[in-house]
């Protein structure tokens, strides 16, 4: 039995069982607390967060709330329809899971954030002129300071700058980023665009191309 513990915090008890799987496939104590309430519990290694009905400012409070406990990592659960306007807190240790996933995924994800410290790979970070993409804990930052991304920004953004130099279409984009199942138009993409190249700055925005009747190409 291991003498990790993993707090799930939540409103409701949809993910009570979803969380317990932990117990059986990493040998890990699971307790339950709310977002309201979790001044008084004992110590852990991992809160896992249902995002559910929850604020992003809120979110940060958490997040805050974990890093004067000792940076403990957070695992949020999101539902699919809020990842276009979630943003990941901008300094925690901090990963996501969408809600549909399975317990294979859930003890992975797990897993890693509750791994020994340990510096990020190469490969996880990315430097593009005064930005800084980490692959790995799904933040950006300009010149050091944390950019305020939604999910879906994030997820595009990074698509591009990990695939420079060719042009996707709003198609493609929508396959690659929103995944098989989004519903909406192609328009989508431009608005989203638009928003990451307001947000990074104009030295950054230089590198998102518009590709005339194709869609969009990120110079390196």
């Amino acid at each position: 039995m291991s003498d990790k513990n993993v707090l799930l915090m939540a409103r409701t008890t949809r993910f009570h069982e979803f969380a317990r799987t932990l117990a059986t496939t990493m040998g890990v104590e699971v307790s339950i607390a709310t977002p309201d309430s979790p001044a008084a519990i004992h110590d852990f290694d991992l809160l896992l967060l249902d995002a559910d009905g929850i604020r992003n400012d809120r979110v940060e409070q958490i997040a805050k709330w974990l890093e004067d406990r000792g940076s403990i990592p957070m695992l949020l659960i999101i539902d699919e329809d809020q990842l276009a306007s979630f943003s990941m807190p901008a300094h925690a240790r901090a990963d996501f899971v969408c809600s549909s996933a399975c317990p294979a995924e859930l003890e992975v994800r797990a897993r890693r954030l509750m791994g020994n410290d340990e510096a990020f790979a190469v490969d996880d970070v990315l430097h593009v002129d005064n930005m800084v993409i980490n692959l790995a804990t799904y933040q950006v930052y300009l010149d050091d300071e944390p950019v305020d991304l939604t999910l879906m920004e994030y997820s595009l953004l990074s698509f591009l700058a990990t695939h420079p130099n060719r042009a996707y279409s709003r198609e493609v984009l929508l396959h690659r980023v929103w995944g098989f199942e989004y519903c909406g138009g192609t328009r989508t993409v431009d608005v989203h665009i638009r928003r990451i190249r307001s947000k990074v700055g104009p030295q950054i925005a230089a590198h998102i191309t518009t590709v005339r009747g194709v869609g969009y190409l990120f110079k390196d």
